[in-house]
C-alpha cells in the first residue's frame, strides 16, 4: 500500500484539505500533472497523504495500492472478489467485496518502492 487519499466533494474540499493539514502537520501541494489532487508533505503519516476534490459524490477515504506489475495487480485482485469500476491514465479504481473504493497505481521507482516492496500472490 502506498497512499492514503482523502476524496472531498467540491463543497467540502477546502475545508477537508486544510484540517487534514493541520491534524497531520503536514505541508499542502497542489499536483501539477492533476489539479484536483493536494499533497500533503512532510505529514506525521507512515506513507504519502493526498487529498482529491472529486467532481461528485460523498466524503470519503480511499488506498492507492502500488504495484510494479498493475496489469497483473488487477487481475489478482479481481480473483479475490474487486470489481473494476474504471481505468484513468495509467491506474486502475477497483470496488472491494464490501463496496470500498481502492486503486491500483504503478510503482513509483524514485520514492522507494524496492525498500518497502514485497511479492505478493504467485
Amino acid at each position: 500500500m502506498r497512499t492514503v487519499v482523502f476524496d472531498f466533494p467540491p463543497a467540502l474540499h477546502d475545508a477537508g484539505r486544510d484540517f487534514w493539514q493541520v491534524a497531520l502537520a503536514a505541508d499542502i501541494r497542489r499536483g501539477r500533472r492533476y489539479p484536483e489532487y493536494h499533497a500533503l508533505e512532510h505529514p506525521a503519516a507512515v506513507g504519502p497523504v493526498l487529498v482529491q476534490n472529486l467532481n461528485d459524490g460523498v466524503s470519503r477515504i480511499h488506498l492507492d495500492v502500488e504495484s510494479d506489475d498493475t496489469e497483473a495487480e488487477v487481475t489478482r485482485l479481481v480473483a479475490a472478489g474487486a470489481e473494476v469500476v474504471e481505468r484513468i491514465d495509467d491506474w486502475t479504481v477497483l470496488r472491494d467485496p464490501g463496496g470500498l473504493l481502492f486503486c491500483v497505481v504503478p510503482a513509483d521507482l524514485d520514492e522507494g518502492f524496492e525498500k518497502f516492496a514485497r511479492t505478493v500472490g504467485s
